[in-house]
């Protein structure tokens, strides 16, 4: 193929990946913003305190003065002698101070947004980060149109449709950080043909990105894992020639980053592991995975239906692995399939256990949120299956476009569907009860009482 014909086939792939960028921009715009649940209420709070100078905490007083300039609490409560609505899920130091239970991250990332008018554009700025990340990884690791068609899975479903829309909400911006840094990953993994400098800056600017998603929910520390166990296996494998000064820099950024969280979560909550939930309040238990196993996969097919894509490649690549154990592209697929798998697998797992989803009542809008983070794996995976069918080459783009224009389709469905759940009446609100650094309970510090009518479960994440 000459320079020139290869120069138009890039134009193509990146005005496609383009216009599906595009389509969740447009399907996220079209519809007014809206606060679904109390989380966005306790974000939205931290953002806007954030804005007028105030980083960690705030007096009562200054939580007072930015009650009263909201609209709306988020929490269906009215806390006795405090003037304005209370803010849904913040507490109480004991220092007398308040603070978000959320982790502190997002209200960083989202603030310059939020001072310049735009908060709207947030997820989609962080978006776009993301489909860069997931083109130049699959365009490096699939070839022609690989780039092209995970950005395209990534924006179909409705899960990105959805949270893109939720301007206030952390879950499209971390999951698109993911995205990106493992894009960007994956391409200085492969990169084989470029230098050692530029594959240390790409590497280095992708474990940024997991690092920054890990500050926004710490959960997202197992994905981050798996990147940095990957990063080791493909050094001492040398199969990439992947330099050793690169993955010294990589996993140096990771421990500043985790010296940082430690001594800021300390100077915040009062220890290295804390956080601003009460003791309890957030459980993970292996009694709660039969229950989950049971209710979650409706929500995550809903949401993400190409799972069923990406399940059917990791399969396919670890079956092709088997028979093909000599042919370089089979152990490279593998080995990626197996980075990827991990990732997804690790935070899919991790919330299997999480007790607050196993139950029968509760919308995809509540639940499907915590698996978000694997979105970008299970992109690239499943445009691994798109780009590799067995069929001729018009066959193949045939069918490539039309799993696209369907998977686009159930997602706008997906939002549709979703995206006007009010979020009352399904929480149980109890911000306002004074507790020490670190999530404990202070004694005599009791929840303030509910509007009558008020009942509910709590929203958590």
């Amino acid at each position: 193929m000459t320079t020139q014909a290869t120069d138009r086939l890039q134009t193509r792939e990146i005005l496609v990946a383009m216009a599906a960028f595009a389509a969740l921009c447009l399907v996220a715009l079209s519809f007014a913003p809206q606060l679904s649940e109390p989380d966005d209420y306790a974000y939205r709070a931290s953002i806007i305190a954030m804005t007028h100078g105030h980083f960690l905490s705030l007096s009562t007083a200054q939580f007072n003065a930015l009650a009263a300039k909201l609209p709306g609490s988020g929490s269906g409560l009215i806390v006795p002698g405090r003037a304005g609505p209370a803010i849904a899920q913040w507490v109480q130091l004991s220092d007398g101070r308040w603070i978000s239970e959320k982790d502190p991250g997002y209200p960083f990332f989202a603030a310059p947004f939020q001072l310049a008018g735009l908060i709207r554009l947030t997820p989609l700025f962080y978006g776009a980060l993301g489909c860069l990340g997931l083109f130049i990884g699959g365009r490096r690791w699939l070839g022609r149109y690989g780039g092209t068609v995970a950005v395209c899975l990534f924006c179909s479903s409705g899960a990105a449709l959805l949270f893109a829309w939720r301007d206030y909400m952390p879950t499209f911006t971390d999951a698109s950080m993911i995205a990106a840094g493992s894009g960007a990953l994956l391409w200085a993994l492969l990169a084989v043909e470029a230098t050692d400098r530029r594959r240390t800056w790409v590497g280095l600017l992708a474990f940024a990105a997991l690092e920054a998603a890990v500050f926004v929910r710490y959960t997202n520390v197992v994905i981050l894992i798996c990147a940095v166990v990957a990063a080791l296996v493909a050094w001492r494998v040398r199969a990439p020639r992947l330099p050793g000064a690169a993955v010294g820099w990589w996993l140096g950024s990771v421990a500043v980053t985790a010296a940082g969280i430690a001594v800021f979560d300390t100077a915040v909550y009062g220890g290295p592991l804390t956080s601003g939930y009460r003791p309890g309040e957030i459980t993970f238990s292996l009694t709660a995975v039969p229950t989950n196993l049971r209710y979650m996969p409706p929500h995550l097919i809903e949401a993400m239906p190409m799972l069923v894509l990406g399940v059917a490649a990791a399969v396919w690549i670890v079956r092709r692995r088997l028979r093909s154990t000599q042919r370089d592209d089979a152990r490279r697929d593998y080995g990626v399939a197996l980075a990827l798998t991990a990732s997804w697998v690790g935070v899919w797992g991790l919330y299997a256990t999480y007790t607050w989803t196993a139950h029968p009542v509760g919308s995809t809008l509540q639940v499907v949120r915590f698996y978000v983070p694997a979105l970008g794996a299970i992109s690239l995976l499943a445009a691994w299956l798109v780009i590799t069918l067995p069929l001729r080459a018009t066959a193949t783009s045939v069918a490539s476009v039309a799993a696209i224009a369907a998977l686009f389709g159930l997602g706008v469905w997906s939002f549709q569907s979703t995206h006007q759940f009010s979020g009352t009446g399904h929480y149980t609100q109890r911000s306002g009860t004074p507790v020490r650094p670190g999530g404990s309970v202070q004694p005599g510090g009791s929840p303030p009482p509910a509007s009558p009518g008020v009942t509910v479960r709590r929203s958590h994440g």
